[in-house]
This record gives structure tokens, sequence and C-alpha cells, in this order.
């Protein structure tokens, strides 16, 4: 018996994009006036402390084809290995520095741009210094969950021979995709941190 087919039919999926960047980047997605600016969006102030960096790369999928409508978020603590909001035992955090910022990429070359601080060393749970590092969470298109992973900083050889993330890490081959090299171009240091989210040299993500 041939069944009627005058029924409701599943809508094609779409997992994230253009959505996440309209609800999460409005004034990007040429969605004026929701907010005076996409939130994560604001430079440095001039009073945050430490010493001021950029983080760029590109976000790669299984091919090696730069993804070119990913969400990038990254969180850090500031120049004393310190959060927002927390204070006390190990002094106060920088009150000018959020911590927090958000960026589409770029929609014709897939780079994403950061201009921030280099973060200081934060405490592991039972007191080991962890390496300084920022933590990125990305989201794209046939993304189902945001993924985490981590930027470590390629000049600072010692502290990462002793992070125990890094020492946690199996597979000690797939390591160096998490450290990001260091250049310097017009007096700023500059790392490049290339994301690749499937096939040879895949990042390392966290289970967060």
């Amino acid at each position: 018996m041939v069944q009627s087919l005058r029924r409701l039919k599943e809508s094609p999926s779409q997992t994230a994009g253009p959505y996440v960047h309209i609800g999460a980047t409005p004034n990007f997605s040429g969605i004026e006036g929701v907010y005076p600016h996409d939130l994560g969006s604001l430079p440095l102030a001039p009073e945050v402390e430490g010493e001021r960096i950029v983080v760029t790369g590109r976000i790669f999928d299984g091919s090696g084809t730069p993804i070119k409508d990913a969400l990038v978020e990254i969180w850090q603590a500031d120049a004393q290995g310190l959060y927002p909001g927390q204070g006390e035992r190990r002094g106060a955090a920088d009150p000018h520095f959020p911590g927090w910022f958000r960026q589409p990429v770029d929609g014709t070359s897939g780079v994403y741009r950061f201009e921030t601080i280099k973060p200081g060393i934060v405490p592991y749970f039972d007191g080991r210094p962890m390496a300084p590092h920022i933590t990125f969470w990305i989201v794209a298109r046939g993304i189902n969950i945001g993924l985490h992973t981590r930027l470590y900083f390629g000049d600072e050889d010692k502290a990462n021979a002793a992070d125990p993330i890094l020492g946690r890490i199996e597979h000690r081959l797939r390591v160096p995709t998490l450290i990001a090299p260091r250049s310097d171009a017009d007096g700023k240091p500059v790392y490049t941190f290339d994301i690749r989210l499937q096939g040879e040299n895949e990042t390392v993500f966290f289970d967060i």
C-alpha cells in the first residue's frame, strides 16, 4: 500500500551558523541596535597591565580547508595569573582586564585575530603551576557542541614541560598541536595558533 505524503517533513538541519553569529555577534551580522557593540569585541583598555600580544590563526576542517564561518571565544587569566573576580589569597585580579573575548573569523580568509595580554601562571587544583595558556571555545556550522582547546606559548618551554595538563596527554606526538610559535611584528609578539578539527595533526580538544 502506498503511503500518503501529506504530512510534515523534517526541516533541513543546521547546527550552528549563521544563527550563532546572529545571536552572538549581531553587529558583525549587520543587525544593529541590539547592542552598542558585540559582546567580547572591545579592544584592551589602556590601563590593562601586562605584555601586550597578538594571537592569530585559522581553523581547518578535515580536508585542510579553512573554515570561514567559525566563532571563537578565548578565556584567560591576567598577567598575574588571576581570573576576573579572583582576589584575597593571591591578590586582586586586574579590574581593567575582562579575561574574555569573542570574535568571528574573517569571512574571506578564515583568520581570527585577538589583541590581548600574555597570561601569568595559574595554579592547578593541587597547587602545581600551570604554564601560561589561553582557553579556546569554537563553534561553527557542523559543530553540534562547542569545542574546547588550549593555546600554550612556544617561548615557555620550561613551564610547558612542567604543566600538569600537557603532561596528561597520552600521545606525546600530539602535544605540539597546542603550542603556538612566536614571531615579532611591529614590535609586538605574535603567536600563531592554527586549529585543525580532523585529520593529520588534529588539535587536542578537551572534554569540558
